[in-house]
């Protein structure tokens, strides 16, 4: 008995470092064995059979013969199965086409996770000159348009708990304070729709308005983003009227738009 539970305990330990691996991999892009053993704390020996289960699944690839990784396309097929179950996501795709043809712009749909945005949904504009694609990306709150819907109307203490873990400038205007930020909450609650411009990268635009349960709490918010040579600020006001009515047939009743 004493055996199987030191079996169990290493079985989830590994578990635990796999889903780091994973997650170190989100964030860096691609690795090599050696600096994912020391971000783990682990032997090289181990980090590489861990490697190795990930890769027989196809969670992680191996970039050419450079012996470093990144994430697998097994990943795609498990988001996917998550992002059509939300009710947000799996009746929303007739909202974010026409969304898309009418601006001209890629179309999201994201989620609060704690203090960061989940992008769940997306849909591509029809430009030339496309965005990359922001499907399971996760970027701050302060700095995304998304991410002022997703925290305008919180209460103060989940506000704050939603601020990013650091104020690093990113871009020309990012947000480096809590006062101007909650400044710009309040703005955003006004008017109800956020607007980012070239606050998380330069050259980068996003209008965003919240989608609502059925309880009018925000759910998940609606995004056009798109170069700035293409979203003009003289036209944020009617873009953000658009996207605040495209939301609105996304709220209160999700599978009104169902296909």
């Amino acid at each position: 008995m004493g055996n199987t539970s030191l079996t169990d305990t290493g079985s989830v330990q590994s578990v635990d470092r796999a889903i780091a691996i994973l997650e170190i991999l989100a964030q860096r892009g691609e690795s090599g064995v050696t600096q994912i053993a020391a971000d783990l704390d682990v032997h090289k020996s181990t980090a590489s059979r861990l490697m190795s289960s990930l890769l027989a699944h196809g969670l992680v690839e191996q970039v050419s013969d450079r012996g470093r990784y990144r994430l697998g396309l097994g990943l795609v097929r498990l988001a996917g199965s998550v992002t059509s179950s939300l009710d947000v996501v799996s009746g929303s795709r007739a909202v974010t086409r026409a969304l898309a043809t009418q601006v001209g712009e890629t179309v999201n749909i994201a989620v609060l996770d704690n203090n960061r945005v989940l992008y769940v949904d997306q849909v591509m504009g029809p430009s030339m000159v496309s965005m990359r694609s922001w499907l399971g990306q996760s970027v701050p709150t302060h700095c995304t348009a998304t991410g002022k819907v997703l925290t305008a109307w919180l209460d103060k203490p989940e506000r704050l708990a939603a601020r990013p873990d650091s104020w690093e400038k990113l871009a020309p205007n990012t947000i480096t304070s809590g006062d101007v930020l909650e400044k710009e909450l309040a703005q955003v609650r006004e008017l109800g729709y956020a607007v980012a411009y070239q606050e998380m990268e330069a050259d980068f635009v996003a209008v965003a308005a919240p989608i609502r349960d059925v309880h009018n709490e925000v759910a998940a918010a609606l995004v056009i983003s798109g170069p700035a040579s293409r979203l003009n600020p003289k036209d944020f006001d009617s873009l953000g009227q658009i996207v605040k009515a495209s939301a609105a047939k996304l709220s209160g009743n999700p599978n009104y738009w169902r296909e």
